[in-house]
């Protein structure tokens, strides 16, 4: 049977978005599917001021919204459903199983981003929604004149923990270490804010509360000694997971689920591809991203043309 499309394009965050702004330039037959809204992680961020070309930073929303609308202007077609999984028929055309139906394509890349990892400690899952969360950005407000608590040593946890001091009272950052692994501008940022304080060498031990988050116990990793704190919100960010459900038990993935590929950002399997922060080793940077996927679509479109026979070596 032969496929509807030439490419398929899983994930509208920057990787999947560059691809699809490459492919719909080359006048492929191209879908772009996203479950959420187009984006991915760069609207959950405040401020990017590392993105060339914006010399006084850029707003994450903003900038996923030029990209979209740049792929939309080249009349990349984009929809918003939830692909499945993936099941490769034959060696020319792979099947993606969505919830509105089977869809055929002669290439697919895979592009779907990272979602942030669980710390998995007692009233994480108990109180999500309710006081535990994952993004700053999206339920910062909600915690005006509260006290909360960032855990993690990283630029995203730093970087959230200093965007919250916009509403919190107070904010306290629990990090294992005795220092901090973000960029120095950024823990500049953080040590200058007199909202922020710091508890080294401690991990959060258990989220308490209610019908809500109340408090967090936190243990010293030095000597065991326990303390409550005592806050209204707990926002994590202790790394994160590939979103790489679709292609599991299809494709070749590292040891933490992330996309194997070769150079050319192809997988193990002919005719699927994968780009930005879903791939293993890739640098968690949009800049970086999005590079990833313009030459995962250039891959593609070779894919394309030589499997169709109108293509040069």
């Amino acid at each position: 049977m032969k496929p509807a499309y030439d490419v398929l394009i899983a994930g509208a965050g920057p990787a999947g978005l560059t691809a699809g702004i490459y492919v719909a330039r080359a006048r492929l037959n191209a879908l772009l599917l996203e479950e959420k809204t187009p984006g991915g992680s760069p609207t959950t961020t405040d401020r990017i001021d590392n993105y060339p070309g914006f010399p006084e930073g850029v707003d994450g929303v903003a900038l996923m919204e030029k990209f979209r609308s740049q792929a939309a202007r080249f009349g990349l077609e984009m929809k918003l459903f939830d692909p499945v999984n993936v099941v490769e028929n034959d060696a020319e055309v792979k099947t993606v199983r969505t919830d509105e139906g089977d869809l055929r394509t002669r290439a697919l890349i895979i592009a779907t981003g990272h979602k942030p990892a669980k710390l998995g400690v007692p009233g994480e899952e108990d109180f999500h929604g309710r006081g535990v969360s994952y993004c700053a950005t999206c339920d910062g407000a909600f915690f005006k004149d509260k006290q909360v608590m960032v855990v993690g040593g990283g630029n995203a946890a730093v970087e959230e923990a200093v965007f919250l001091t916009r509403f919190a009272s107070k904010v306290y950052l629990v990090h294992r270490r005795d220092r901090l692994r973000a960029s120095k501008i950024v823990q500049e940022k953080a040590v200058a804010n007199p909202k922020i304080e710091f508890i080294w060498k401690s991990n959060l031990a258990e989220v308490l509360g209610d019908s809500k988050v109340e408090a967090a116990r936190v243990v010293s990793v030095e000597d065991g000694a326990e303390s409550t704190v005592r806050v209204e919100g707990v926002f994590m960010y202790v790394g994160n997971q590939p979103n790489s459900e679709m292609v599991k038990g299809l494709i070749e993935l590292d040891e933490r689920g992330y996309i194997v590929t070769g150079p050319d950002f192809a997988t193990s399997v002919p005719g699927i591809f994968a780009a930005g922060d879903v791939r293993s080793g890739s640098i968690k940077q949009v800049i970086v991203a999005a590079a990833e996927g313009a030459q995962a679509a250039m891959n593609a479109q070779r894919y394309v043309e030589r499997a169709a026979g109108t293509g040069y070596e």
